[in-house]
Parts: C-alpha cells; structure tokens; sequence
C-alpha cells in the first residue's frame, strides 16, 4: 500500500512539473484598487499571489487547511499547505514569487482533512484517514532541498492516533493536542489527546481529557482547541494551562496543567448553537472569539455570525455580544492578532474584523478567494495564517489553491488600520453604519483629496472634496446612508500621487 502510494504522487508531481514551472504563471502583484486585485474582489487587501492547487501537484487533490513557519536561522517564510494527499511546502519569502520547494505525501489514504502545527521547527500533521497517525516533519530540512519540488519523508510518525481531525500546540509548554481523534495505540477518547512533543521526534503520550456532557453524543468530542499558559483577568488561573475547546454544542474551559489530572472548569453554549467549531482568544485572554459553522447553512441565521465569549471569569464565561458579518457565508477558521480576527469564511474568502471594541467590531478589510458568489456552504476558503512578521498573510482555498495576501497593517499604538505604502490612514465609524458613519481621513502629504463612496460595480453614490494643506492632518466627513440600499460599498480615498480604499457595509 505504501508503495503503491509513493507511485501515484510521483505521477503527481511530474505532470505539475512539466507545465513549465507553471508557478511563474500564476497571478501575482495585483494591487486592490477599486474594490478589486486582478479578478478578486477585494477592500484593502493586495493579491501577492495566488497559486491554483494544480501547480501544487494537486490535480485531483483538494486543499485543506493551512499554517506557517518562519525559519529562525534565515527568517525565510514558508506557507505549509494541506492537500488531500499530503503537504505542500512553499517559500514565499518573497511573497510575489512564492517557491513549492518539497511534498510530504500522506501515511495513508487521501482525505480531506489536514490540518498542520508547528512546533521547534517540527510540523504536525493530522488526518482523518485512519491509519495516519501524526506526522512529524523537521521543517530545517528544506534548508538543503536544491532539486524542487521534492518529495521528502515523515521525521517521525506518532501512532497513539490513529485519524484526527485537528491538532493543537502550546508552543510555550512543549505539548500538542490531537483533537476529535479515533483509534490507535492508546484509546484516549475524542476530546484532547495530549502529546508531549518537547522533543519532536519523540512525541509520546501525556494524558486524557474529556468534558463530559459536551459535544453532540455527549461524549466531550473537541472538534478544535486552543490551548495556553493563561495571563488573562482570572486571577484564580494566572499561569495555568487552560484549553478552549469547541465541542461542537458548547465551548469547553479546561485546566490541563496536569496532564495526569485535568480538571473541567466551565462550559457554555447558547440557545441557537448549531456546531461551535473553532475560535481563538483575544492577546490578553479576556475573550473568545468563536464560529459556528452550521448556522448559516440552516438558515438560523442570514449573514456570518460571530460569537463573542467573555472570560472575565474562567467558571463561568458569558456571550458578550455577537458579529454579523457583511455576506451570507459560511464562517470556518479564524487567529487573533492585535483584535483584529482574520477569518477564513469559505466562500467569502478571507474578512479581517476588528474587536478591538468588543461591542462595536467592524470589518476593516477583505479578499475574496471565491469569486462566485457568497453563498451558505463549505467550499471557499478553508483556513489562514496571519502570524508571519513580515505582514504577508496566507489562506488556502478548498478547489482554488493557494493566496498570499497583505492585508491593511493595524497601529497599535493609535489602533487605526494603516496601508503604508498609501499616503492615507481611514477609519469608519460605525461600520456597519446604519443612517450615518463618521469618516476620519489622515493625510501624510499636502494636497486636495477626493472621497468617493462607490458601489460594488464602481458607480460613484457619493463625493466628498477637501484639501489637505498640512502633511499628517485629519479630517473627518459625515456619511449619510439615507436612500443607499444595503451592503457592501468601497470607499476611495484619491490624492494627488496615491490612493487607498476601505470596506463599508450598510446595514438595513
């Protein structure tokens, strides 16, 4: 079976070979700019480049989910991409020449599920097909591959699991969770398997977990986690190990400090819950921002919906408050950083939110990998990375392949989303605006500036006009929405040698 295996990704590889390199092919360096990069429809997001997944040897493939790795010896960047029938690793050090420099097939069957994490420069990898286990994969071996793409081999394989749909790492402990996994040498159940991987090519099992009363059987099924040295508001829990599970029906808070005796701390759910499905922390630990992948698709709810957990106190987590999107899609995976969420909503490709206040998150920015529409569904956009310092930030698309993104750079210090390269800084505010926004416009140079607020087809609804005599100057201009249907509209900020452009979604 291996062998037989091994033969049909060499096929694989040869056909994408023979294209001509076809990755030089693809489309690259697409600024956004009237509410378009190339043929993607975008806000305030620049296509780098997109590779189409048959220049991933991924002809007959699907892509799955997707993570990174910054080499620390030569800070290269690589987008470590799941494929149905293995991983693809590419340099995309330089983001509009992105390089495919090695192929890890998979231990077993293919499947649609991959999913990836890193830890001491060691990729883990999971599946759903049983007999997989979790790859390991010493990632400094692509220092040395000259001949590209290769095809390389699992570092060590860990077989207490046999399939899993996801994996978890706390990078600061050294241990890794393998999530809704089945079979294998050690039957852990489908909640957290905990692995202690602080030496990488030897993981072994740490412990157990499951919160009971949770997941659709019951049976504390974790369908994706996060796990942390928690530094948030509960002091009863400073430096603590705590997962935050997504247990299809409610959210999970576990103390896993001890891997031999885990402790349940709190669950939560909410009356609409359909499948609660991943999420991620805010970078103090106070909230959980969370997805449910099925509301939408059942019509429980009509646009993406995001949920929003208070965790002021660990025993007992409340909703704070909920996100409504500005499409119909169907929310999957999405990472924090700095507030702003970078979601992977399959068809409406990737949406950059800002929770930096919780009770007024807006959307700053988005690229949409699924040009066809917005629809309720599972194909699109699968996951994304936002952690690279460089800013470039990846998302893999289930039937389309690879994109490398830049999205808006955010200020902390200010908290105002900042495309350098533009001469401008926007903020909107409320966005989702209702009757009126206030928009602030920031100037780095002198001259007149042109505001233009135009639909999605580019038809100017309306113009603002105003010189801007002194380099760094604000100006702020009342937006009213009176007459304007609802949805999307892209607002253009023009100067004289540069322009930028922002998201406004008009809610009704």
């Amino acid at each position: 079976m291996r062998l037989a295996t091994l033969l049909v990704f060499s096929l694989t590889l040869a056909v994408g070979s023979t294209r001509g390199q076809a990755l030089s092919q693809m489309e690259t360096n697409q600024t956004c700019l009237g509410g378009f990069a190339g043929s993607f429809a975008c806000s305030s997001v620049d296509l780098l480049a997109y590779v189409p997944k048959a220049d991933l040897g991924a002809d007959e493939a699907s892509v799955a989910d997707i993570w990174g790795w910054t080499d620390p010896e030569d800070g290269r960047e690589y987008a470590l991409v799941g494929l149905s029938n293995g991983t693809a690793f590419v340099d995309i050090t330089e983001p509009t020449a992105p390089d495919w420099v090695a192929f890890l097939p998979t231990e077993s069957f293919a499947t649609s599920w991959r999913d990836i994490k890193v830890y001491k420069n060691h990729a883990l990898i999971v599946s759903e097909a049983s007999g997989h286990g979790v790859q390991v994969f010493d990632l400094t071996q692509l220092r040395s591959i000259a001949a590209k793409p290769a095809i390389v081999r699992a570092t060590a394989v860990y077989t207490g699991i046999s399939s899993a749909h996801n994996i978890a790492v706390n990078e600061e402990t050294g241990f890794a969770y393998a999530v809704g996994s089945r079979g294998g040498d050690f039957l852990c159940g489908t909640g957290l398997h905990m692995i202690d991987v602080r030496t990488p090519s030897q993981p072994t099992l740490a412990g157990c977990f499951a919160h009971a009363g949770t997941g659709r059987l019951g049976s504390g099924y974790t369908h994706d986690a996060q796990c942390v040295v928690y530094r948030g508001p509960d002091s009863d829990y400073s430096g603590r190990e705590i997962c935050i599970g997504a247990n299809e029906t409610h959210i999970s808070v576990a103390d896993v400090t001890d891997k031999s005796a885990p402790k349940i701390v709190s669950s939560a759910t909410y009356p609409t819950a359909q499948y609660i499905h991943q999420g991620w922390l805010t970078d103090d630990h106070r909230y959980f921002i969370q997805n449910d992948e099925l509301d939408e698709i059942r019509g429980i709810v009509f646009q993406t919906t995001t949920y929003v957990w208070d965790l002021l106190d660990l025993d007992a987590p409340f909703l704070a408050t909920t996100y409504t999107g500005s499409t119909t899609a169907t929310d999957h995976n999405l990472y924090v950083v700095n507030d702003w969420a970078y979601m992977a909503n399959y068809r409406a490709g990737l949406q950059v939110v800002d929770f930096s206040d919780v009770n007024n998150p807006r959307e700053v920015a988005f690229f949409d990998t699924y040009p066809a529409d917005n629809a309720a569904s599972t194909s699109g956009a699968w996951g994304v990375y936002p952690f690279f310092e460089s800013g470039s930030v990846v998302v893999s698309g289930i039937g389309e392949g690879l994109f490398v993104l830049k999205p808006p750079f955010r200020d902390v210090s200010t908290g105002i989303g900042e495309i350098p390269e533009s001469g401008f800084s926007i903020n909107v505010f409320p966005n989702p605006a209702f009757d009126r926004a206030t928009v602030a416009v920031s100037v780095r140079d002198s001259g007149r500036v042109d505001v233009i607020l135009a639909d999605m087809l580019g038809r100017e609804v309306r113009r603002f006009d105003s010189r801007f005599d002194v380099p760094g100057l604000t100006r702020s201009f009342n937006l009213e929405t009176h007459g304007l249907a609802g949805g999307r509209y892209i607002l253009h900020v023009i100067g004289p040698q540069s322009r930028a452009s922002q998201l406004v979604t008009i809610a009704r």
